[in-house]
């Protein structure tokens, strides 16, 4: 699939109906456009099969209810809807991505609650997220913005505009040649990346930020998963960036990122090694068992 996203073959389920891809459209007065009020979840489908499907769709209506967006679709019908888009499309391996937001009505203030609350899911061909670095490591950059304080945004919603400061960051990251950028939090821990977490290998121990000002992914619960099953001990932590000097691997994990080893943080570099080559290789086995 190629061209711009708004201009492709294929079908997308818009709030109930299977329709063309180039007809997806909402008004530009909707709600979402200009207060982003939005949630949404990004899946993989390996083999015909989406991974954790029905985690995602249950933590899509938790993010609803954590941003006051109550989405008129329950989990058996969001999963059917995402089946519904794999079969219209005829995609095996592809990317998800199933969006709710509140579009327009009576309502174009802060204040939205007579607007109805809208969704869609898109499916699509999409590889590797950063490329080659799955096997050369990925270079990050450090951003200058920082995860907020959970009494600032809601930290555990996957929220569209809990995503600004990392599309700034990643832009910047990207203008120094790196493929993303590292984020420190509101008390200058460890946090994450723009859109990955992130583990850490020393002395054949692993350590993760505790994911208490963001957002717990998934394929994070996974991989700490792989891990226990090897009795690899792991420590989730608060990190300080004195730390990262002395860190032998890290990984990124996501949806996206699947497991991708890094190989440099800012003036930091980590060996890809045989843990972080191991746990990639486990993820992608469960992934598609």
């Amino acid at each position: 699939m190629a061209g711009g996203y708004d201009d492709r073959d294929g079908m997308i389920w818009l709030d109930g109906v299977l329709v063309p891809w180039r007809d997806a459209k909402v008004h530009i007065l909707s709600h979402a456009m200009h207060y982003a009020s939005s949630v949404f979840e990004g899946e993989r489908a390996y083999g015909g099969n989406i991974f954790e499907s029905v985690r995602h769709s249950k933590r899509l209506l938790r993010s609803g209810d954590l941003v006051d967006i109550d989405i008129p679709w329950n989990v058996a019908q969001i999963e059917a809807a995402k089946a519904e888009v794999m079969a219209a499309n005829g995609l095996s391996d592809a990317y998800v991505r199933v969006v709710a937001w509140r579009g327009s009505g009576e309502d174009m203030g802060v204040a939205s609650q007579r607007n109805p609350v809208r969704m869609a899911v898109a499916a699509w061909e999409w590889g590797a997220y950063y490329g080659d670095a799955k096997f050369k490591g990925a270079k990050l950059d450090i951003s200058k913005w920082k995860r907020p304080s959970p009494e600032t945004i809601p930290c555990h919603a996957k929220a569209a505009g809990l995503y600004m400061i990392c599309t700034m960051s990643k832009h910047a990251a990207e203008a120094k040649g790196c493929s993303d950028a590292m984020m420190f939090d509101y008390r200058g821990y460890v946090a994450e990346a723009t859109g990955a977490n992130i583990f850490f290998v020393k002395d054949g121990e692993v350590h993760t930020p505790t994911p208490d000002c963001f957002l717990n992914g998934i394929t994070r619960q996974t991989v700490i998963g792989l891990l226990n099953e090897r009795q690899i001990k792991v420590h989730e932590r608060h990190i300080e960036p004195g730390e990262l000097e002395g860190f032998e691997q890290c990984w990124l994990t996501g949806t996206a990122a699947e497991v991708t080893p890094v190989g440099q943080i800012g003036d930091y570099n980590f060996e890809v090694g045989a843990l972080a080559r191991d746990i990639s290789e486990a993820y992608e086995t469960r992934v598609r068992a």
